[in-house]
């Protein structure tokens, strides 16, 4: 197939990192990698579209909150896993951003806690396993504490932590006056310390870690420029295959990002655009300037292709106000989908090549594929704002049936990414009452690896080497399908006063732009354009209507 095995780049590479203009939402999104949130808080994201979830691990003899993952390592590996995978299905463009980027920085991720990881395995081989008794007897001792402190009477929370520090000074006692001698004495002594000793030292293993995650979390949305270091993504030798195989997957990542294929999901609209938002039609009949000659043939590609140049002079005005940027004018290919499906299928054969449709298989659906089955051409006018956290499209198509031209303008926007993924790392506090003044309130701050994490952490770190382990004892991210990463948890822009405006102020000029490039071309070719514009001028005063509605869903 045109889409698969496939290397058109120049060699091995490191990626390019982050697009201009599109920072802000790459930034944010690749920022999830190095959390150390809940996992749950995903859920908050979710938008009316898009739902991401949370499974739990399958296991029951093993299940606990202690192979349970954060969101940052959840994200990170299901990222990853969907984006990189052998067998992987096709991907929604990421409109508004740079998806490689992101998932360059959750390989980065991935990286350091397996670095992370390494050491924590070593210590808990050199301190644990190799003490198994007593690092068996503190595990059942903190478990005991747990479970006690699950409890709503306070009474026995307080049980469980005088039991442990009993437990304590009864490691204390027997270390001083142990009733053994020779070798066992020494190993049963070591077996009671070690397994502190080895918490203290992956304790200081996992606080560097989190500050160091924490610091590129904190640089990624700061726009300090963190860099994802994936070494492996760049062959040394032809028998790598391994690295090959993922600079492949990278390239392929950045190709489909590229593709000019789309699909509409009815009511959920263009996947990857946003729901149509608004929808103007000029339609009216063709008919001789000169009632005694016919007009000139022409096709819709004659006319699309003038509207593609006017569109393209967007950026151009009579007066120096700044006004509209560079827009993104391009030709798509758009496949309906059902609203319920969970995977897409992109064009295939001999008129597809990098997951690019060919201009002429283009002119021929824009000509011929306007009534029935099949696929439809789309000519598309796309101005990506706020840093890319704000992606206005119009879609404009260009229908001829029996004597009827219809040309229709609809407005697409996709909002900023979810104000999850802009949070900033916080110091971990927790509000108690004042000693003295008992009315007042203080806030203290508490460690930023607890004792339940660095357990959480050791006990995970071994079983890294097999990510779908982790998986059935802790559970995953179940990721949205069909799956980009942009539009599976975007907000909605009219929440925002200057999107919302930007949206629909772009709305009238692109019209306008669209009617006079097609009022020429009728004219050029003998068609009486008195009631185009008649239409065209009411159209430019509906247009100006300020609110937006759910036009793909019909009220039937």
């Amino acid at each position: 197939m045109a889409n698969d095995g496939f290397d058109f780049s120049p060699g091995a590479q490191i990626p390019i990192q982050g697009s201009g203009g599109q920072t802000v939402a790459t930034n944010a999104l690749a920022s999830a990698a190095y959390r150390d949130s809940p996992v749950e808080t995903i859920l908050d994201a979710n938008s009316e579209w898009h739902k991401s979830a949370v499974k739990a691990g399958s296991s029951k003899l093993f299940k606990s909150d202690y192979f349970k993952p954060n969101l940052g390592e959840a994200f990170a590996r299901a990222v990853q896993e969907r984006m990189l995978g052998g067998a992987r299905k096709a991907l929604i463009q990421s409109f508004g951003m740079d998806p490689q980027t992101v998932v360059e920085h959750c390989l980065s991720a991935n990286n350091l806690r397996k670095a992370r990881d390494t050491r924590l395995t070593l210590v808990t081989v050199v301190f644990g396993v190799l003490f198994l008794p007593g690092m068996l007897a503190w595990v059942i001792a903190f478990r005991i504490r747990d479970a006690l402190n699950k409890s709503k009477d306070t009474a026995f929370r307080a049980v469980g932590t005088i039991l442990l520090a009993a437990f304590g000074i009864g490691a204390l006692v027997l270390m001083v006056k142990l009733p053994l001698d020779g070798l066992l004495a020494l190993y049963v002594r070591g077996a009671l310390v070690a397994p502190v000793i080895g918490w203290l030292i992956a304790k200081r293993i996992a606080e560097t870690s989190a500050k160091d995650l924490r610091a590129r979390w904190e640089g990624l949305l700061s726009g300090t420029g963190v860099i994802a270091k994936i070494p492996e993504a760049v062959p040394k030798n032809p028998n790598e295959t391994a690295r090959e195989a993922l600079r492949q997957g990278l390239e392929k990542l950045s190709a489909e990002q590229q593709s000019n294929a789309v699909f509409y999901a009815g009511p959920k609209g263009v996947l990857g655009m946003g729901t149509r938002w608004g929808s103007w039609q000029l339609a009216e009949e063709l008919t001789p300037k000169d009632p005694t000659k016919e007009i000139h043939q022409f096709r819709s590609w004659d006319l699309v292709r003038i509207i593609h140049d006017q569109l393209k002079m967007l950026e151009r005005g009579p007066l120096n106000t700044g006004g509209f940027p560079k827009p993104d004018v391009k030709h798509w290919i758009v496949s309906p989908i059902g609203e319920g499906a969970d995977s897409v299928t992109r064009p295939e054969g001999e008129d597809v090549a990098t997951f690019q449709v060919k201009p002429h298989e283009i002119q021929r659906i824009c000509n011929h594929q306007q009534f029935g089955s099949g696929d439809r051409h789309y000519l598309g006018v796309q101005f990506t704002l706020w840093d890319g956290q704000l992606v206005i499209t119009m879609m404009i198509t260009v229908t001829v049936l029996h004597e009827t031209l219809r040309i229709e303008v609809t407005g697409h926007a996709l909002g900023p990414v979810h104000g999850l993924f802009l949070s900033k790392p916080a110091a971990k506090t927790k509000t108690v009452n004042k000693t003295v003044r008992f009315w007042e309130t203080r806030d203290i701050q508490l460690a930023l690896v607890d004792a339940k994490e660095v357990v959480r952490l050791a006990l995970r770190a071994p079983l890294t080497w097999y990510p779908p382990l982790l998986d059935y004892l802790g559970g995953k991210i179940a990721l949205p399908e069909p799956f980009g990463l942009r539009h599976a948890w975007a907000a909605k822009p009219w929440n925002h006063r200057f999107m919302a405006d930007d949206a629909m102020r772009a709305a009238t000029p692109v019209l306008r732009a669209v009617h006079t490039a097609a009022m020429r071309v009728l004219a050029e070719n003998g068609v009486d354009t008195e009631r185009f514009d008649n239409r065209s001028m009411i159209l430019s005063g509906l247009v100006q209507d300020p609110a937006p509605r759910k036009a793909d869903v019909y009220d039937a």
